[in-house]
């Protein structure tokens, strides 16, 4: 029996999951990363972790066959939900009416790959986005939503956990990399909890997590998509031979080991170094170097 929701909706448990997914003809794919939550507990928890507020419209990446949606809507919130499945996509908003009918007029569905959506296709400006994504492509969906989404505040996501490590971890830690330094080009990222394996449907073979990222509310460096590519650049190449020392690492990238050195060293970062030690702002100080706007940046109070 499914758990009524603080706000007079149903949230889905176990049996509801599966019959919604039978009414629709779904199987859950590996190919698409699709594992269905049916816990209502577990629902709530994200949304309180979000922090949503009543009113707060909220982008949700792969609703599936809806629990997070109806808690979402239960919670108060305008829901944009982006399915690439069509069928998921077609069945969310009679899921919603059945569910919680109150609250059908505050969802809308788009039908993309939100590795691709981009933010006219949502209507109004969504500030949070909430979401059990997709764990094959996690990592690029995040980081393309916060690109292309300048209105998003906050981000709470569930991901495989390995993925939520890595997220999260800082600079001279073991699993510190190139998702961490990208997310953290938008803002701090911290870890939000743990979820277990038995609240899926079906259950998969990895442990997930909650990631919490918050937008700075003044980045600390220009925000253009061209500072961006190149800071992403350094950083991809920083990471692709990681015991190899910056002067060494970023040569392909600069045009040879002297030219690495020399950009290192105008951006005051030790060629000797590894790219696990730098925080973000290294990488943006490098970018702007090449970019040959660090002596204008630093007088305007950018970095």
């Amino acid at each position: 029996m499914s758990d009524p929701g603080t706000g007079g909706t149903r949230l889905l448990g176990p049996a509801e999951v599966r019959a919604l997914a039978a009414d629709l003809g779904v199987r859950p794919t590996k190919q698409r990363g699709q594992n269905f939550v049916h816990d209502a507990n577990t629902v709530r928890r994200i949304v309180a972790a979000a922090g949503i507020e009543p009113g707060e419209r909220v982008l949700e990446v792969g609703p599936g066959l809806g629990s997070l949606t109806l808690a979402l809507l239960d919670a108060g919130a305008e829901v944009v939900a982006v399915e690439i499945d069509p069928i998921l996509a077609g069945g969310l908003p009679a899921t919603v009416a059945r569910f919680a009918p109150a609250a059908a007029q505050r969802l809308s569905v788009v039908t993309a790959d939100a590795l691709h959506v981009t933010a006219d296709r949502l209507g109004p400006a969504p500030t949070a986005l909430v979401a059990n994504l997709p764990y094959n492509v996690a990592v690029p969906v995040l980081l393309h939503l916060l690109a292309e989404v300048s209105t998003l505040r906050t981000a709470l996501v569930m991901v495989q956990a390995e993925v939520a490590d890595r997220l999260a971890a800082g600079p001279g830690s073991r699993t510190y990399g190139v998702p961490s330094v990208k997310a953290r080009f938008y803002g701090t990222v911290d870890r939000a909890g743990a979820v277990g394996r038995a609240v899926f449907w079906p259950e998969p073979n990895v442990e997930s997590g909650l990631v919490r990222v918050r937008r700075y509310d003044r980045s600390p460096w220009p925000t253009d998509p061209e500072l961006r590519a190149e800071t992403f650049a350094a950083v991809d190449a920083a990471f692709a031979q990681r015991r190899k020392t910056l002067r060494g690492a970023l040569s392909s990238w600069a045009g040879g080991a002297p030219a690495a050195e020399l950009r290192l060293r105008a951006a005051g970062i030790d060629p000797s170094a590894r790219g696990e030690t730098l925080d973000v702002a290294d990488f943006v100080r490098l970018a702007q170097v090449t970019r040959g706007d660090l002596a204008a940046a630093a007088v305007d109070g950018d970095v």
